[in-house]
């Protein structure tokens, strides 16, 4: 009876799936957009930065573990008024001649309420602005497509959400007319791939 009690521990070991590695992910069909929102002589102006590469591992099993490497072209940075997009890509701002993108790597993905990172999760890592490289948050959520069936996870929607201080990456430039905090709302289709 031993032995058989073993040879069944054994068996449902092997039973067990095994847990897979993260699964790469792409850019979809939408791309991703970087969307910056900031003070300008008291009135709020929205931006947008496109999303030029992105590399991105996400773990179903094991979503702590997921990570995140994402680059943005300064270069391509626009808003609705010629002379702020001119002024922030300028030397004192972006400086984007100098430093034509922009980067964020993940270092944790913190999950929110009953281990889901669509309810309350975070995610820290480091931002690359202008040479600079600081530590950030962003409130993150990730979700199946609509419609999709409910194991279906081969399209994804991510949104992340924070805020960062410019002058924490030497963004200094017209000081008098920006407000140092500036809005960050990041959204992205992507499908695995």
């Amino acid at each position: 009876m031993h032995r058989r009690h073993l040879l069944a521990i054994g068996l449902a070991a092997l039973a067990r799936p095994t847990f897979a590695a993260p699964t790469p992910y792409r850019l979809g069909p939408n791309g991703a957009t970087i969307t910056y929102l900031f003070t300008l002589n008291g009135g709020q102006v929205k931006g947008t930065v496109p999303v030029g590469r992105a590399d991105l591992r996400i773990d179903p099993d094991n979503l702590a573990a997921s990570t995140a490497d994402v680059t943005a072209d300064i270069r391509r940075a626009r808003t609705g008024l010629i002379f702020a997009t001119e002024a922030l890509k300028s030397e004192s701002v972006l400086n984007a001649a100098r430093f034509p993108q922009a980067r964020f790597t993940s270092t944790r993905v913190t999950l929110g309420a009953g281990g889901r990172i669509s309810d309350g999760a975070t995610i820290d890592g480091d931002l690359t602005l202008r040479g600079v490289t600081r530590p950030v948050r962003f409130a993150a959520e990730l979700y199946r497509k609509r419609g999709s069936a409910a194991g279906d996870l081969s399209a994804l929607d991510v949104r992340l959400q924070g805020r960062i201080n410019r002058s924490d990456f030497g963004a200094t430039g017209y000081a008098d007319l920006v407000d140092d905090s500036v809005g960050i709302d990041i959204r992205a289709d992507i499908v695995a791939g």
